[in-house]
């Protein structure tokens, strides 16, 4: 894209200029969407698209965002998220993969979802996986792919700042678009709470790769509190699971996937895809 003077852009620097560091969070103000509209419309694109102005991005990043009925969380994010994607130098999309319905939540095949329907409007190259209720508490904590999986969200305040377990790979990832064809995306078949995200791991170990982190200062989160969503009950099935990984990598993720799409809305803040899951009854 040329610049004004019409010379072409120059690539954005590696190290974004106007990063602050560490940032101030808190989730008791009451933030409507239309605040957040009319704050940020002079940056954003119809669809939650931003790229920079004056440089051409590092990254073109699609966001994708499993949702259902968390309509406060969803302000909260947008607040801080913006910004911060922002200031970073990203190309980026912002996309919200709602389940439709009350039946059993699946998170991997909302997410799953997410990546193939971004890559239908523009030719993303990095995928940023994040739970809703993850915010970053630096900005320095670059939400970009690497030649490795990344694990942005390696101490969240729930546990004290510190890792849960080594293998942890949940909260808010980024994988290339090769590392997520490489490994057949997300399984489908984690219904409920649970598992889908050490199943991800297991793929990432199986196609001989490994993982990325930033350390405990630049990849802290904090969490916003809630219970446990109806329909998301932990599920005892996907522990078993998680034991057929080796066996199911091929035939179970991008290459098995099905849904409908219901909806499809263009707000300046985000993508909203309403989706069919196919839940099982019951």
């Amino acid at each position: 894209m040329p610049a004004a003077s019409g010379r072409p852009l120059e690539p954005c620097p590696d190290i974004p200029p106007n990063l602050q560091g560490v940032l101030y969070v808190e989730f008791r103000t009451n933030r409507t969407l239309e605040d957040i509209r009319q704050h940020l419309s002079p940056l954003l694109q119809q669809g939650g698209r931003y790229k920079p102005a004056n440089c051409v991005a590092k990254q073109k990043v699609a966001i994708i965002i499993p949702f259902r009925n968390r309509y406060e969380h969803l302000s909260h994010w947008l607040h801080y998220l913006h910004p911060i994607l922002i200031r970073q130098q990203l190309d980026y999309g912002v996309y919200v993969i709602n389940q439709q319905g009350d039946g059993v939540f699946n998170k991997a095949k909302l997410m799953n979802i997410g990546h193939t329907e971004a890559l239908k409007e523009y030719d993303y190259e990095c995928f940023v996986f994040s739970d809703i209720d993850l915010v970053p508490l630096n900005d320095r904590n670059l939400y970009r792919c690497s030649d490795k999986p990344r694990h942005l969200s390696v101490a969240v305040d729930k546990f004290n700042f510190t890792l849960p377990y080594d293998t942890i790979f949940g909260g808010v990832t980024a994988l290339s678009r090769e590392q997520f064809l490489k490994i057949n995306g997300f399984s489908n078949i984690f219904w409920g709470w649970g598992g889908e995200d050490d199943d991800l791991y297991q793929r990432i170990v199986l196609r001989r790769m490994s993982i990325t982190r930033p350390d405990s200062v630049i990849g802290r989160y904090k969490m916003i509190k809630h219970g446990r969503d109806l329909h998301n009950d932990p599920n005892p099935n996907n522990v078993q699971k998680l034991k057929e990984t080796y066996y199911n990598i091929d035939r179970d993720g991008l290459s098995s996937l099905s849904y409908a799409v219901m909806e499809i809305r263009k707000d300046l803040l985000y993508t909203f895809i309403t989706v069919d899951v196919q839940a099982p009854a019951g």
